[in-house]
């Protein structure tokens, strides 16, 4: 008898028989018999599980437990499912389609990039997504600080109108801001101020945290 017919009898008991008990001895036997014709367990188990460890050796206790659930999960699935790879940058974000995978290929996807993070959605639709610390290649070419109608200081996407907006970072405190900034950068973050690259958003945002009103200021602010 070959693997595959025993594979094949072997679905059909576990159709049958349900309980986790006679479960663990049709696995326990069928694994003493591929140990016994062929002399070694099968491939996949022997990899995945050798790279699991390997993986887990590397990481944080926490993202340690995140990784072992998501593997779990991805072993559980017994179709293949539809997958995207959602890049989600400080500005921006990207979404590209992998495709259908199986639950075999998903598992190695993500031994592979630990650090993305699984997501299924009510239709079973895999998402993986990557937290990357940089602006996305649209940002770079449209993004704009600039002040939106609560004195907030947002990034936008072009124009400075509240339906561009796409971050909000913290409400600004003008009467200093203008008192002790030069009128025409005053001026320039009203127009609004173009970033093109990290080092620039970083910028922006560290001299313009100076004047951020702390949340007990808002507090005392209230009507």
């Amino acid at each position: 008898m070959n693997i595959q017919s025993f594979l094949k009898q072997l679905k059909r008991k576990l159709r049958w028989k349900r309980s986790w008990l006679t479960l663990g001895m049709i696995i326990f036997i069928g694994t003493g018999w591929i140990l016994q014709t062929t002399g070694h367990l099968p491939k996949y188990h022997m990899q995945s599980e050798g790279a699991v460890e390997a993986v887990l050796a590397t990481i944080s206790p926490e993202e340690d437990q995140r990784l072992k659930e998501a593997i779990a999960m991805l072993k559980l699935m017994k179709e293949s499912r539809e997958s995207y790879l959602l890049k989600s940058y400080l500005c921006g974000e990207e979404r590209i389609q992998l495709g259908q995978q199986t639950s075999d290929d998903l598992v190695q996807m993500q031994l592979k990039h630990p650090n993305w993070l699984l997501s299924l959605d009510g239709k079973g639709t895999v998402t993986f997504t990557e937290k990357i610390d940089d602006l996305s290649p649209a940002c770079k070419e449209k993004a704009v600080f600039g002040i939106d109608g609560s004195s907030n200081l947002s990034l936008f996407n072009g124009t400075p109108t509240e339906e561009n907006v796409i971050r909000t970072f913290f409400q600004l405190n003008i009467k200093s801001l203008e008192s002790s900034l030069p009128k025409d950068t005053v001026e320039q973050l009203h127009e609004g101020i173009r970033v093109s690259d990290l080092e620039e958003y970083n910028s922006v945002l560290s001299t313009f945290s100076d004047y951020a009103i702390e949340e007990s200021e808002r507090v005392m602010t209230k009507p």
